[in-house]
């Protein structure tokens, strides 16, 4: 039954896309055919969606948020000018140390493979790493300032790219417990400059949203590009050529973030200087613990993205096994992934405007009911693998399953930014840096566990553990819909 109607489906597609494909087809490598209708349909969507999202999508329309007094001090051009270079002076950084560190990821292991070192120790010294200071870096970005804790962040991976080039295990060790370390910094310190900087310079709390929907579509242009980059790189430099790239990139980061002006884990300005890491420790702490929508905020970003780091260690092994016609590009079906998260990213704010706005309780709660459809929507998606896989094998179970896999990273473009959007509407800017690397502990908890299910584990029952934590994230985000009394994010604490 399923056979036909999968026959149908395509046979629809291929009479709308047929010109498109054979035209594209001409210039691109010869990769399996599947894998091109996947990567041209995706190609095809990506330029369509983003002409919506341009439609559709009027940021100048937020500045009816601001209210009367904002406008009487300035006008609505000046304020969206001056809205517009903080975004671009953000963004621009956030571009290159996500295209430096997309690049060491997607060659990491191959280097490690080639060293002929325990690759398992050096990935799980690093999640371990990360788990261990996550707790007590975040009171150090609030008390030692969110710049010079990015500058850190960038001295660091200059230093750890380096150490790379070492065979010796010791010192390849040595650079995961920094490297974990510097990803709690890369996911803390910059979020927190940005969400502070944003409302200390007066602008409306609704364009938030806009700038972590711009992260988003940012973060999977940018990996299909790290992978041609650092394919490039490779075949000139050998397998520590990403990293060299790595290198230099990180440096135009460093560079960059030396013109930021400096903020703090602070509520007035100034009490930085009276305060101390251990206080900002035991108050972010007690913050967490007593404040049953923060805690429920970091399991819930723990659930959601551990789900997806687990995802990423089986979607590879479990497209192998399915034994595809031609062999596996990964390469390509990667940057299919990519596109999709992108789709998702550009999808955001007209989802968030034209549908969650509405079907919401309250407008205060687009982004909780938005958010609980998404990782609803995820689990779903992670559940059909763990059907399909358990069906007799034939073509149409691969494309099931990569249509689930193109779901899921699709929502991965979703939530984003609306969990971007959730943290900075309950995390206190005060303590944003410290809560956000307490959040990382349960997260990296839900990843090492991921990392050995699917080591160890029957992959459907992997999937099936997947799912039902981003369905758990969906309940969790649903108790939290119709909650007026969110924490002032104006920050007159």
């Amino acid at each position: 039954m399923q056979a036909p109607m999968m026959e149908a489906v395509k046979g629809s597609l291929a009479m709308i896309m047929s010109p498109a494909l054979v035209a594209a087809k001409k210039v691109l490598p010869d990769w399996p055919e599947w894998s091109l209708d996947f990567l041209i349909i995706m190609t095809i969507m990506l330029i369509v969606v983003g002409g919506l999202s341009l439609f559709l999508t009027n940021e100048e329309q937020d500045a009816v948020d601001v209210d009367s007094t904002k406008l009487e001090q300035a006008s609505k051009h000046k304020l969206n000018a001056e809205f517009y270079k903080f975004r671009r002076q953000y963004m621009i950084v956030y571009w290159v140390i996500m295209l430096a560190d997309w690049m060491q990821g997607t060659h990491m292991y191959t280097l490690y493979l080639s060293y002929g070192v325990n690759i398992s120790a050096l990935f799980l010294t690093g999640f371990l790493s990360g788990a261990i200071f996550a707790p007590f870096l975040g009171s150090f970005v609030d008390q030692f300032g969110r710049k010079r804790s990015c500058i850190v962040y960038c001295v660091l991976e200059i230093v750890i790219n380096v150490m790379e080039h070492s065979t010796n295990f010791t010192i390849l060790m040595t650079g995961r417990v920094l490297g974990g370390v510097s990803t709690n910094l890369l996911f803390s310190a910059f979020e927190s400059w940005m969400t502070t900087e944003h409302r200390r310079k007066g602008f409306p709390e609704s364009w938030l949203s806009r700038t972590y929907s711009q992260c988003s579509i940012v973060n999977g242009t940018t990996a299909i590009l790290a992978g041609i980059v650092a394919q490039l790189l490779e075949d000139a430099f050998g397998h520590i050529g990403p990293f060299q790239g790595a290198v230099a990139l990180t440096a135009i980061a460093l560079v960059l973030v030396l013109g930021w002006e400096e903020n703090y884990g602070e509520k007035q300005s100034g009490d930085h200087e009276s305060s101390s890491v251990s206080s900002q420790f035991t108050d972010a702490w007690k913050t967490t613990v007593s404040d049953s929508r923060v805690w429920r905020i970091g399991f819930i970003q723990a659930l959601s993205e551990g789900a997806m780091y687990t995802f990423v260690f089986m979607w590879v092994p479990t497209l192998l096994s399915l034994n595809p016609p031609g062999g596996l590009p990964t390469g390509c079906v990667f940057s299919a992934l990519m596109m999709a998260i992108t789709i998702g990213g550009l999808a955001f704010s007209p989802l968030q405007d034209y549908v969650f706005a509405k079907i919401a309780p309250s407008n205060e709660s687009k982004e909780e009911t938005c958010a609980s459809f998404v990782y609803l929507l995820a689990s779903v998606a992670m559940g059909v693998p763990a059907l399909v896989l358990s069906w007799e094998q034939s073509t149409w179970q691969l494309h099931v399953i990569l249509m689930a896999f193109l779901t899921m990273e699709f929502c991965v473009g979703l939530f984003m930014p609306v969990a971007g959007t959730l943290r900075s509407k309950y995390v206190p800017d005060s303590l944003q840096g410290a809560i956000l690397n307490i959040f990382r502990l349960p997260l990296n908890a839900i990843v090492v566990s991921g990392t050995y299910a699917t080591d160890h584990l029957d992959v459907t029952l992997c999937f099936k553990l997947v799912s039902g934590c981003l369905l758990a994230a969906a309940l969790l985000q649903a108790t939290m819909i119709d909650q007026r009394s969110v924490i002032s994010k104006k920050k007159a604490e």
